[in-house]
């Protein structure tokens, strides 16, 4: 079950309101967490201001109002996304941080909730590495949405079968997707970071980086869901890792995100590295719902890749730049 949009807001307003200390501490941050009345459903709950996190109980949970058209992932993405509004908003209070894109085609992406980079930055050689990764996992996913089910019980990674076919679907999990908002997603992030971090490491380090990532964000969800028989599936454990090369290789490089408010538009511009904090929280809490059973989305998966993007990063952030060749 999941809560409606009315449910949701009420919450929201309820945690800026809270006076009343709770007895549970945040699981996040440590920090007494408030507790306020919710009147329907009747419930007493928790919740940290400072992470925007509501605690529920197995039964609160349960006493949620139902909306059947969406998923416990869409709640947790929902969720995930208003923390993120949360803290840009905190950051454009602090910096005034404001600002369009370069370039106007830049507003179709930001309208689906995709970053932008307000400006493009020339590169020195043609990211072909990118765009032919990008190419096969496009033409492989879409061969396999013929017959998805059974493309992804054979080629996705299960946990509890990791090393069956001798560990290749590390490897073959990597190019199938589970729909084409899914496949779309993922391309979008490798093409639009993936280019600046090959241009800057040449073309073998950084499918390397991918590489890495990838069989390392694998193997971080195969220790924490050992037991699951649920195939994962998708690049995004291998982004990830090009996601953090690059905010941390480049911190200062800007990106624009449109908010809205019903009717009216507004550009937000922040660095790079205020992105991957922001980033980062959602990916924390995606792992906390998933790890309470509450998602079936891998963040796990993608909070390993990170790791492997980040030692990347630790080794090559002083080398010179190398075109590739």
């Amino acid at each position: 079950m999941i809560a409606g949009d009315r449910f949701s807001v009420g919450i929201l307003r309820k945690i800026n309101t809270a006076r009343t200390a709770g007895q549970r501490p945040c699981p996040f941050c440590s920090r007494q967490m408030l507790q306020f009345p919710v009147e329907n459903p009747p419930l007493q709950l928790d919740a940290c201001r400072a992470c925007n996190l509501v605690w529920f109980d197995a039964q609160e949970f349960e006493a949620i109002p139902e909306k059947p058209v969406e998923s416990v992932n869409e709640m947790h993405l929902r969720v995930a996304e208003a923390v993120a509004v949360h803290k840009i908003e905190q950051m454009r209070e602090q910096e005034g941080i404001e600002g369009e894109p370069d370039e106007t085609w830049k507003t179709i992406p930001a309208l689906f909730g995709f970053p932008v980079k307000s400006e493009t930055t020339p590169l020195t050689c043609r990211p072909w590495m990118t765009w032919t990764l990008s190419a096969v996992i496009a033409l492989i996913s879409i061969i396999a949405f013929t017959n998805l089910d059974a493309a992804i019980n054979t080629w996705g990674f299960v946990p509890a079968e990791a090393l069956r076919y001798g560990g290749i679907t590390l490897l073959t999990s990597f190019f199938l997707h589970a729909g084409i908002v899914h496949l779309v997603g993922n391309l979008y992030f490798l093409l639009v970071f993936g280019d600046s971090v090959e241009d800057y490491l040449g073309r073998w380090r950084y499918l390397l980086l991918i590489l890495l990532s990838t069989i390392t964000g694998d193997c971080i969800h195969w220790a924490f869901q050992s037991g699951s028989t649920t195939p994962c599936i998708g690049a995004s454990g291998g982004i990830s890792g090009v996601i953090v090369f690059f905010a941390l290789q480049f911190p200062k490089a800007r990106l624009c995100f449109l908010l809205r408010a019903y009717w009216r538009f507004r550009w937000l511009k922040i660095p790079a590295w205020g992105a991957l904090v922001l980033w980062l929280i959602m990916q924390s809490f995606g792992a906390f719902m998933e790890l309470s059973g509450y998602s079936h989305v891998a963040s796990t998966a993608h909070l390993g890749g990170s790791a492997a993007g980040f030692l990347f990063w630790w080794q090559w952030r002083k080398k010179k730049p190398q075109p590739a060749n």
